[in-house]
């Protein structure tokens, strides 16, 4: 497996690879991870997809992707992904699924015409004061000594920044300004998390810095992430042949370990409680997805908070099992071994009151019901105690949602601080006391609030134990190798494997991935695309330094005729025009 980048490897076809007939592969988990690898060894991998199983404990495939109606309970998400122009996996991936509404279109296609007719742009990105405008006014308010912060951790090694937290790398003036406060509340950082995570989401985004105000940055599905990329990309595998298999555990996975190779032998699984397993050999290939950032989710409703479930978590307690049989598999206790720190709840509001949209449209600046952007992203509310977002993407949120209902996505970061209008913190509240603290927020008057929000929405509260769980400050090696060294025929796939460069709580890292587990696993002489490489492009970094430094041009130093001197000299070379270009040089000069 190699990395490419360009026109020459992106639409090549590789030629079938040898021996790939009598192989067969079998998955563990069914999101996104698995879905992407499963249609790459297919599509790239000629794999006959009725030689492929994917093995689920749940009902329904997708994994952290979801967007479900439940009957009792409601419209339920539990997060929603931003996405932007350079996944390239995922783009590489959804550009060979069918669109399920637009004919003779891909994913990709649909996905492009509808961000090309309604591009996705924020109007209102932070409020306080009960739906009043923050007037931020698109400042990140880093002074000398927070833009020293960012330079440092930008600048450092990988190895300086491994098991450091935030706050072991960035001082109070950082974590006071604005770019704190929409980074932290956009990536859902906390103070806590690791330094060298902050650090890779640096690196790989730098040229989203200017659209952080207003999430220029950003691109929305249509619909809820189930409904517009894993429905069609499961329903192209089942046309494959491939097998899902729900309701079935997966418990261990035995392997033969010797000093030169390592080989998956046995899964072992609980089907419909009764247990099972196969045998494998060298020509069955085995993709795990280890860890889970919504394993142990549970749904409260309109009048039950949700419930912190600490207790046994399937998915964390395979890849113990699997990391207790050779080192190389990873430690998962590093992430899963402080709840306290991973966890905080998100909620779906389903507006059922006319009125509510109107708030909604004050503080959006649209029409929550015109079908196109209606936040662009997340609104930040500065002064709640929860530190609470929330979203409404273009609605219908759901293809079964009747056309005068909003669907609301919110969450909060400080999950055990009580309220500011209900004096309770955001994990004992249930799902119609979320509803008053976010009415409001939003500005509705206090008098109308508790009726409001009894009898006109309904409000589905999910806590996550683990959600944060991957931002936990780690080591090189807690993360196992996409493909460990001396692997024959297994892979680890998903947000908890590593591979280079690329950021976690993406779509794209889990389908990067699985790209490199086929790749690697059938021999694909095809590049797996490079990520975008705008940390190393330096008019990206210009134009991220004029942002952060919101506009301020840069001071040469030393006396005035030097200044002029050295100005009158970078004029005549690229390096001046390109200061020039970004707007870093003084003006008049």
């Amino acid at each position: 497996m190699y990395y490419s980048s360009g026109n020459y490897e992106a639409f090549a076809r590789p030629r079938k690879p040898d021996g790939v007939d009598g192989k067969s592969a079998w998955f563990v988990g069914a999101g996104l991870a698995s879905l992407s690898a499963a249609a790459f060894m297919i599509r790239d991998g000629r794999m006959g997809g009725e030689r492929i199983t994917i093995l689920e404990r749940l009902k329904l495939p997708g994994g952290a992707l979801d967007g479900i109606k439940e009957p009792r309970r409601g419209f339920v998400i539990r997060g929603g992904r931003e996405l932007e122009d350079h996944m390239e996996c995922l783009w590489d991936l959804f550009r060979s699924i069918p669109s399920i509404e637009v004919p003779d279109a891909s994913v990709l296609d649909e996905f492009y015409w509808l961000n090309k007719d309604d591009p996705n742009y924020s109007l209102q990105r932070v409020t306080e004061k009960q739906g009043l405008d923050a007037r931020t006014d698109g400042l990140f308010t880093l002074n000398a000594k927070a833009q020293k912060d960012l330079v440092r951790i930008f600048l450092a090694t990988r190895e300086e920044m491994e098991g450091k937290r935030i706050t072991d790398v960035t001082g109070e003036d950082f974590r006071a300004s604005n770019f704190w406060l929409y980074w932290r509340t956009m990536f859902a950082f906390e103070e806590w998390h690791g330094a060298l995570e902050f650090k890779l989401y640096l690196h790989r985004f730098i040229h989203h810095v200017g659209g952080l105000p207003d999430f220029t940055a950003l691109k929305f599905t249509k619909y809820n992430q189930y409904e517009s990329l894993v429905l069609p990309l499961t329903r192209w595998l089942i046309d494959q042949g491939v097998t899902f298999r729900f309701s079935t555990e997966v418990t261990d996975i035995d392997f033969d370990i010797t000093p030169e190779r390592k080989r998956a032998t046995r899964i072992a699984w609980v089907a419909d409680g009764e247990p099972g397993g196969v045998e494998l050999d060298e020509d069955d290939l085995v993709l795990v997805t280890i860890g889970s950032l919504t394993e142990n989710s549970d749904n409260g409703d309109h009048h039950t908070a949700a419930r912190l479930d600490e207790g046994p978590a399937p998915a964390w307690e395979l890849w113990k099992k699997i990391a207790g049989r050779d080192p190389s598999f990873g430690r998962p206790e590093v992430f899963c071994g402080n709840i306290a720190e991973s966890k905080w709840e998100s909620a779906t509001v389903t507006t059922l009151d006319a009125r509510i949209p109107e708030y909604i449209r004050r503080v959006a600046k649209r029409d929550p019901l015109s079908g196109r952007v209606v936040t662009g992203g997340i609104v930040t509310i500065r002064d709640s105690s929860w530190l609470m977002s929330w979203t409404v993407n273009r609605q219908p949120h759901f293809k079964q949602q009747p056309p005068d209902q909003v669907v609301v996505w919110l969450y909060g970061l400080f999950v055990d601080r009580p309220g500011d209008y209900v004096t309770k913190s955001l994990a004992d509240c249930t799902g119609e006391e979320i509803t008053r603290e976010w009415l409001y927020h939003l500005g509705v008057p206090v008098g109308e609030i508790d009726e409001m929000a009894a009898t006109g929405a309904k409000c589905v509260p999910v806590m996550m134990p683990y959600v944060t769980s991957f931002f936990a400050p780690r080591h090189a090696g807690d993360r196992p190798d996409v493909v460990p060294e001396g692997s024959v025929n297994f892979a680890f796939i998903g947000q908890f494997a590593e591979t280079t460069r690329d950021t976690i709580f993406t779509t794209e890292y889990s389908v990067r991935t699985g790209m490199e587990a086929a790749y690697r696993l059938l021999g694909v002489e095809r590049g797996v695309p490079e990520v975008f490489g705008s940390t190393y492009d330096i008019r990206k970094l210009l134009d991220a330094m004029y942002h952060l430094r919101d506009g301020e041009r840069l001071r040469l130093p030393g006396p005035e005729l030097l200044r002029k001197h050295l100005l009158k000299r970078l004029d005549a070379s690229e390096v001046g025009e390109l200061l020039t270009e970004f707007r870093l040089l003084p003006e008049g000069d």
